[in-house]
Formats: structure tokens, sequence, C-alpha cells
């Protein structure tokens, strides 16, 4: 798994039960939309009962195809999201660079934060007749397809801020030392507001969040995975003791983290 495909697994909170219940894949993007699309993922679910996953989502954008005819734009969900499936389905998505959708808007990504709009609200009335042949389509590399030419057809215009954007919420991702959104904002060569703005208007939501956001799904993934000594990963994750760390991770997936990690044990045991 590389390095991509780990942090986007983070966000599956029990990913272990979560494998049992249904297939996610993942398809890059074309080339021509890497400047806005982070890649595609396609979720294929056959159940005997319903399943109610959670997952701790990253701070994107996603455009999403679904069994049934949905077809919704997702903002940044700052709660824990949760979505329920039952019978057979398939749920194809394009999942945005942070910043990637700011072209296809005439407001701040903030504007859609915890929010979920149907396609037309953003991609005009014509968009709904896309969605039911993208949603129709059994194949999915042609359904990729369709969904990628109902980008092109809005013809998005490439910001050098969306690559800023995406490089800061990466280096939050990927270095455990950014703890901190004054570190962040040296690291930017930027003041502390002006990083705020840059969030606000292209990545939906603060960097304070976004540096919580990783923090949490880092302790939910050791979590899930091994014991843990929480006074020690509360330390390394910047908190000043374990009760403000115990506060935001039950404040983030709903349970404490010792609860948390004894359920996901018993069933990754079982």
């Amino acid at each position: 798994m590389t390095g991509i495909e780990q942090t986007r697994q983070r966000a599956i909170l029990d990913p272990r039960t979560a494998a049992e219940r249904f297939r996610l894949d993942h398809e890059p993007a074309p080339a021509d939309l890497t400047p806005f699309v982070d890649g595609y993922w396609i979720l294929h679910w056959g159940l005997t009962e319903p399943h109610r996953q959670q997952v701790l989502t990253h701070p994107v954008v996603h455009l999403t195809f679904t069994t049934g005819g949905q077809a919704h734009i997702t903002g940044i969900v700052s709660d824990t999201f949760t979505r329920e499936i039952s019978g057979t389905g398939r749920a194809l998505g394009l999942r945005f660079r942070p910043g990637g959708f700011r072209p296809f808007l005439t407001a701040p990504v903030s504007t859609l934060t915890d929010r979920v709009l149907d396609i037309e609200e953003i991609f005009g009335p014509a968009a709904r007749a896309a969605a039911d042949a993208i949603i129709a389509e059994p194949r999915v590399p042609t359904a990729l397809h369709l969904a990628a030419t109902l980008l092109r057809d809005f013809r998005p215009t490439p910001d050098p801020a969306i690559d800023k954007a995406t490089k800061l919420v990466e280096t939050i991702n990927t270095d455990p030392a950014v703890l901190r959104v004054s570190q962040l904002a040296a690291i930017a060569d930027m003041s502390v507001r002006q990083l705020q703005r840059l969030f606000a208007e292209y990545v939906g939501i603060g960097p304070k969040w976004v540096i919580r956001r990783a923090s949490m799904q880092e302790a939910a993934a050791r979590a899930a995975a091994d014991p843990q000594d929480w006074s020690a990963l509360a330390a390394e994750l910047g908190y000043a003791d374990q009760a403000h760390f115990t506060r935001d991770f039950t404040a983030s997936i709903g349970t404490s983290p010792a609860k948390y990690a004894s359920s996901a044990g018993r069933r990754n045991d079982s």
C-alpha cells in the first residue's frame, strides 16, 4: 500500500470490519484533471443486512454518484460522517484535491462545509442527465470517463493557489512535527491570518481543524491496530495531557480511545 493509499485508508473507522462489508477501489484521475482531482474511488457492496460505516473524513470535497439516482457534492464534514448502505449497490466518487474544487465555485470552498448539495446546484440543470448516465452505466471505466467529461465541460482553470493548499495539507498529513498553526504558517512563509484566509477560500476549513483531524486519524488507526500507551500517544500528537487528548478523541470518534480500541480489537481478532 502506498503512502497516499494509507492516508486515504485512515479515514475509515474500524477498517477491518469495513473491509468485510464492502470493497473500496481507487483509480487515478486523468492527467488533464489532476490540477483539480486527486482521484476516483469506487465502492461496491452486496449485503444481507444494512451496514452503518463511520468515516473520519479528509479536508476535501467529493462528487458522488450512487445507485438509486443520487448525485451529490459533499463539502468538508467537520464531524464524523456516517453512512448506511444496504442491499447491493455502487457509489462512484471523485475526490478533489484540497482546494481543487475552488474553480467550480463562485464562492469560497468554506461555503460548502458541512453541506451536501444536489449536483444541479453547482453544475446546473444539464448535469442531471449526465449524472443519470453515470449511475446507470454498469462498466466502471466508462462511468469514470463520463464523470471526467462532466468536469471537462465546465472548463475549470488551473490555479497555483490550489497547489499551495494541497502541499500544506500534505505537509500536515506527512510531517508529525507539524502540530501548531504557527508552525505551518512558518513553513508556508505566510502570516497566520494569511494562512487562515487561504484555507477558508480553497480548502474549506481552518488549518487548526486540519491538524487536529490528522491527529485523530492517526490516533484511530493506531488504536485499531495495536494496544497503545495513551499518555505517550497524546504527547506524541502534541497534547499537554492525556485528558485533553481523550476529550478530543471522544468528540471526533464518538467514543473514548480505550473503548474504540477494545471494540475494533475484538472485531479484528474474531
